[in-house]
């Protein structure tokens, strides 16, 4: 299925929830999800079923100086 991620088009697997999306993307940090112009509280990453065309923007804190 077909979504954009950061303004970026990207192919997923169909039914993948927001938690398979940020193991797919290889995030072990804290981050911030926005699905369709709503913030997806952690506690529903696990249920929360991406679909055909939504747009999700996914925010990690980076270190450095």
């Amino acid at each position: 299925m077909n979504v954009t991620i950061n303004g970026q088009p990207k192919d997923l697997a169909d039914g993948i929830t927001v938690r398979g999306l940020i193991d797919h993307l290889k995030i072990t940090g804290p981050v911030a999800i926005e699905l369709n112009l709503e913030v997806c509280p952690k506690a529903k990453h696990d249920s929360t079923v991406i679909n055909e065309g939504d747009k999700l923007e996914v925010v990690t804190i980076v270190g450095g100086g």
